[in-house]
């Protein structure tokens, strides 16, 4: 492949993962993977000029605006960040705001948020357009999903008659577990990063789907402000904190020195943030010297994002255990000796399937590297073999379901094996849960700990009979008296008249309507704190 071949190819891989992060929300490869790539394609189109292409994703910023949103033209451009990937790179960025600024520069170092950028737009200190970056002078209008978005101020305090902030919309680690944990409890697709689960819910047409994805957001930037001028960006992050933002801390930096200790506390301390970070940015704090300074095409220069590389760490596989999911699809997933990761103590990882497991020839007692695929989701990346204990031997997924003992076949056109019992225990708690969930029939409290109490007395074998259950046989269940008492609808009682019906449940998606749905919900929010689950 000559050079011009190479570039060709490297921009239509890059543009095909654009879409898939930026349009899909739904990314192939790891952004370190990404950057990569597209460091590769600035190297070659660097060396070879007579090969530019004002189509090429080094002059473009972010993705494209939807049709199924309203378009929103920036009135300041959203840029992009050039990318440095060791102190080498970014002491060479120094030596250049050296050379550009002689009298001296000073930085502000911030950790970069790993969200969703959007423009906010404040009018005499009251919220009144969000958009998305878009490609950075379109983005979409997404004004309704942001007004959900728990931490976003809709007025502000002392704040100029005019303000547009830049800022990044995450969901934070807690809220994206929480998420993650009851998907795999239904037998849904996981996540795969916090990103992605805060970009997809901020693109979705009912604010209420936003709402309940417990969405935050931090700024980062002051884009335009009438009516009060500032001399440094520590001033604006200072003055944001006032007007009612959650800002984005900042440490002063006066040397590459600095710098370079910012970057290595900003990485060490990643997993105290409520967010996700991929990187720690190096801005120069004089806006005077930014607007001397000026921008390519696609970013300012006046700034660098540092990039860290993913975390990997070794770790023994103890133990391989099979989970059958909501659909009867088998599961495995590594236990291994606890690594800390990205800021988090890490158990187990996932193995995907037995085609993966293969690939890789996973076994009980291996030495594995493990690392958080997206920066969350423990994942098997390679076994070090060297290191394999003598009489380790091969895994495979069993030929009858752990839970029921029916037999296991695998999908025609797929990698999935799966519980062909159509009365699997794991398949049943699995779909009265996901029946009960916010997405099916909204019933508060009926999560796990709950279905699992109710299918073990015997009370509860299908969805359906959620609607015959009856509270004085509920109430016998440990903790579960007191509950039924104070809540008499929370189930069927057998002197009501008219027999078991859906209306004496209460629920929200039944012909007892919103007034019934809200005694049920409550009972079973009560329950599910007895067993100590989340509602």
């Amino acid at each position: 492949m000559d050079v011009k071949q190479e570039i060709e190819a490297l921009r239509a891989e890059i543009m095909e993962h654009n879409r898939h992060y930026y349009d899909e929300d739904a990314p192939v490869i790891s952004d370190f993977e990404y950057d990569a790539l597209m460091r590769r394609l600035e190297e070659l189109e660097a060396a070879h000029p007579e090969f530019y292409s004002p189509a090429s994703p080094t002059q473009k910023v972010g993705g494209t605006a939807k049709s199924t949103f309203a378009p929103v033209v920036h009135e300041v451009p959203l840029e992009s960040l050039n990318d440095v990937f060791s102190f080498e790179e970014l002491r060479a960025f120094d030596e250049r705001m050296l050379a550009a600024l002689p009298q001296g520069r000073e930085y502000c170092a911030e950790p970069k948020i790993d969200g969703l950028s959007m423009s906010l737009e404040y009018e005499n200190g009251v919220f009144v357009r969000g958009a998305t970056r878009g490609d950075g002078v379109t983005g979409e209008d997404v004004t309704e999903n942001l007004r959900t978005v728990r931490n976003l101020p809709k007025t502000l305090k002392n704040a100029p008659e005019r303000l547009i902030v830049r800022g990044e919309v995450y969901m934070s680690r807690a809220v994206f577990e929480e998420l993650n944990a009851a998907r795999e409890i239904n037998g849904e697709p996981l996540l795969a990063n916090p990103r992605n689960a805060a970009a997809g819910s901020m693109r979705q047409q009912d604010p209420k789907v936003a709402a309940a994805r417990k969405l935050d957001i931090c700024v980062f930037n002051i884009q335009k402000s009438v009516g009060r001028e500032f001399t440094t960006h520590a001033e604006t992050l200072d003055a944001l904190r006032e007007f009612g933002f959650d800002a984005v801390p900042y440490t002063i930096c006066r040397s590459f020195e600095d710098c370079k200790a910012a970057v290595e506390n900003i990485g060490e301390n990643r997993g105290d943030f409520p967010y996700d970070i991929d990187g720690a940015v190096i801005k120069i704090n004089s806006l005077a010297e930014r607007v001397e300074l000026g921008s390519t095409a696609k970013a300012p220069r006046w700034a660098a994002a540092y990039k860290y590389p993913p975390e990997k760490k070794e770790s023994v596989v103890r133990d391989i255990v099979v989970q059958v999911g909501r659909t009867g699809v088998l599961t495995p997933k590594a236990v291994i000796e606890p690594v800390r990761l990205a800021g988090t103590t890490v158990t187990n990882a996932t193995l995907h399937n037995q085609d993966f497991i293969d690939k890789l020839d996973v076994r009980i007692g291996d030495t594995v590297v493990v690392r958080k695929a997206g920066e969350i989701i423990p994942e098997v990346l390679e076994v070090v073999k060297s290191k394999r204990p003598e009489g380790a031997a091969p895994f495979r997924l069993p030929d009858t379901c752990p839970e029921c003992g029916s037999p296991i076949v695998r999908d025609e056109d797929g990698v999935a094996m799966r519980c062909t019992g159509a009365e699997c225990p794991a398949q049943r708690l699995r779909n009265i849960i996901h029946f009960a969930s916010r997405e099916a029939m909204d019933i508060e409290g009926l999560g796990s700990a709950v279905a699992e109490a109710l299918i073990k007395a015997g009370l509860l074998t299908t969805p359906a009979g959620i609607y015959y259950l009856e509270a004085e046989k509920v109430a016998k269940l440990d903790r579960m008296g007191k509950k039924i008492r104070r809540q008499p609808h929370f189930c069927h009682r057998k002197e009501q008249a008219g027999g078991p019906r859906a209306a004496h449940m209460r629920l929200r998606h039944t012909p007892g309507g919103a007034e019934g749905g809200q005694g049920a919900r409550r009972a079973f929010r009560h329950a599910g704190q007895a067993y100590g689950g989340q509602p």
